[in-house]
């Protein structure tokens, strides 16, 4: 007798293959060991951190290396560290929720992340044996302090137009850097660099097509620093531009080989996206607790503030977010770590396993880059608007909340950049034969020509969104597919009409996201026990229903005429069609259990 196993989901597959409910994983099963280490990381922010915000912002002299050096204590910062080099080897899906909970840590959580992530992780994933052993140990412990340097006055988005450069020296043994680097987060206090560089020939100074990457070490000597940068938000975060004069690197401390640095610095920044749509989502979580508490003490006409209408949609829909938000970010990791598990036991080192398991959800970790910043700046408008008058000052909490958001829609790429970047890594898997969008977008084009369905009657729970969530896909696989036939290799020059694409692709990953994982809660705990996160995955879907038709009918009026626009108008109507729903009610419902907690309780 043989058995059929199910094969895992690959990346951008959920654009055209059916999930179940119990192919995700969702924060509801996290084990006791997680939810010990998230507690963990709570106290810490609760003890060391939120008491001290204001001389954090002040950046008080030695104050943020002395909280990572705590931190590294705890052993905050080696949870993903393999075990041999002094870490505890936890998995993606743990170290992600270590990052949602110290993301409500605002200029401290940039420190760490920054420090953790970009900071340590390209010796960690492409270092050799030798750097590794020498260096990760160090930032483990936090006995070292790591930045990343990346950004030039001259190249942001276009990372790999960098002009710093490196040469060989006479005798061989040191590259001599020499260049500018700006934004340069923990540069202040940073013992550890991971420098991008192009090499140069000694002889003509012809410099490489491709940056390469070098760990430099403070103490190499070389190294300039400007004043701190004076920053609407992140006060706290160490912000310095850092200038490399005739810095004598030792030949060993090349990483990864010449000419790899920019696939370093991308695979690295696909891991950092994901993790910032973490660390926002544990911003979101704190402010949304934050306006929930002020609502119910804050009175008005002789009753507290959250007993209103306009205030309770308002909680009701910063939980939203936030719930499909989560919803998309624990499936994408743990669809990350599956991916990695394979690849290990195909035979991959740890490393590579976790680079390649990464890199084939980039699409994922743009999008999540994305809905989690943008969850967080929704969060932060709609609480100082809650707070009122006092959520402008400067002694509330939700005003520092305001402030220190904005910076992540640049961070990690702009959410411009994610956007395109989502829609070409899709495209690119399609063409690499890793991703079959052909022959689906095919099949929807072949089903407008034809005459429309009606589906057999459905009582089943969340039926409509079912329905809805499939249709979403059809809606992206048209336009998308549209696009790609009409405008072939010159579509990358039309960003109006892939950020339409990008909006579509973000909107239906977090709908299925969060109605998968609806239906499971459903039925592990039973649909009448969670009527408030039904309510949450009805709202969200719905209102994606509308974007999609948006961002359909404005793309394919951007690049198509005639019978053929007609034609997928009709069908981005009907792909995107929504049902009547008393959605008032259900936001009551939302913030009525949230109002009766005190907080953010789904």
């Amino acid at each position: 007798m043989s058995t059929t196993t199910k094969k895992a989901l690959q990346g951008g597959e959920f654009l055209i293959r059916e999930s179940s409910p119990q192919d995700i994983f969702i924060p509801e099963e996290f084990n006791e060991e997680q939810r010990m280490i998230a507690q963990t990381a709570v106290d810490f922010l609760a003890t060391e951190v939120q008491p001290h915000l204001d001389r954090i912002d002040a950046q008080e002299a030695g104050l943020m290396p002395q909280l990572l050096d705590k931190a590294g204590e705890l052993g905050l910062l080696g949870l993903s560290i393999p075990e041999e080099y002094g870490g505890f080897g936890k998995d993606f899906v743990t170290g992600m929720l270590a990052t949602e909970v110290t993301g409500a840590g605002h200029s401290f959580s940039v420190a760490l992340l920054a420090h953790t992530g970009i900071g340590t992780l390209p010796t960690l994933y492409y270092g050799n044996a030798e750097q590794r052993a020498k260096y990760i140990p160090k930032l483990a412990s936090g006995a070292l302090k790591a930045c990343y340097c990346l950004t030039e006055p001259g190249s942001g988005s276009d990372a790999n137009s960098g002009k710093t450069k490196a040469v060989l020296s006479a005798d061989g043994k040191h590259y001599i850097l020499n260049g500018q680097k700006m934004w340069i987060t923990n540069g202040g206090f940073a013992d550890l660099f991971t420098v991008f560089a192009k090499v140069a020939d000694p002889v003509t100074g012809v410099l490489d097509d491709d940056l390469s990457a070098f760990i430099v070490e403070k103490e190499f000597g070389g190294i300039t620093l400007n004043p701190e940068e004076h920053k609407m938000g992140i006060k706290g975060s160490s912000t310095r531009q850092v200038f490399f004069n005739d810095c004598k690197v030792p030949v060993e401390n090349l990483l990864g080989g010449r000419g790899n640095g920019f696939k370093i610095a991308v695979n690295i920044l696909n891991i950092g996206r994901i993790k910032l749509g973490g660390g926002t989502l544990g911003g979101a979580k704190e402010t949304i607790n934050r306006a929930v508490q002020y609502a119910n003490e804050r009175q008005q006409f002789g009753r507290p503030i959250s007993s209103f209408g306009a205030i309770r949609q308002k909680l009701a829909d910063m939980a939203t977010h936030a719930y499909a938000t989560e919803s998309a970010l624990y499936r994408c990791s743990q669809d990350m770590e599956n991916a990695i598990n394979e690849l290990k036991a195909g035979g991959a080192d740890h490393a590579k396993a976790l680079l390649k398991g990464v890199e084939q959800f980039a699409a994922e970790a743009a999008i999540l880059k994305v809905v989690g910043s943008e969850c967080l700046d929704h969060v932060v408008d709609e609480a100082v608007q809650i707070y009122g008058g006092m959520g402008y000052s400067a002694e509330s909490p939700v005003e520092r909340a305001y402030r220190d958001s904005r910076i992540n829609r640049i961070f990690e790429g702009t959410n411009e950049i994610n956007r395109m970047l989502t829609v070409d890594m899709l495209l690119k898997r399609a063409m690499k034969g890793q991703l079959d969008l052909l022959g689906p977008a095919q099949a929807v084009a072949a089903e407008l020509m034809g005459i429309p369905e009606f589906p057999e009657p459905d009582d089943s729970l969340l039926a409509d969104e079912k329905r809805m969530v499939a249709n979403f896909k059809k809606a992206v696989l048209m336009v998308a597919g549209g696009a790609a036939q009409k405008l072939g290799l010159e579509l990358a020059k039309h960003q109006e009409t892939l950020m339409h694409i990008a909006d579509m692709v973000i909107d239906t990953y977090t709908a299925e996201s969060a109605l998968l994982r609806t239906l499971k809660l459903a039925d592990m705990k039973g649909a009448a026990h969670v009527p408030e996160q039904i309510a949450m995955c009805r709202l969200h879907i719905h209102d994606a229903a509308d974007r999609i038709h948006k961002h359909a009918k404005e793309a394919v009026n951007n690049f198509s005429d005639g019978d053929e626009q007609r034609a997928m108008l009709m069908g981005a109507k009907r792909f995107s069609k929504n049902t009547d729903l008393n959605t008032a009610e259900l936001r009551k419902a939302v913030a009525r259990k949230m109002i009766g907690e005190g907080k953010y309780c789904f």
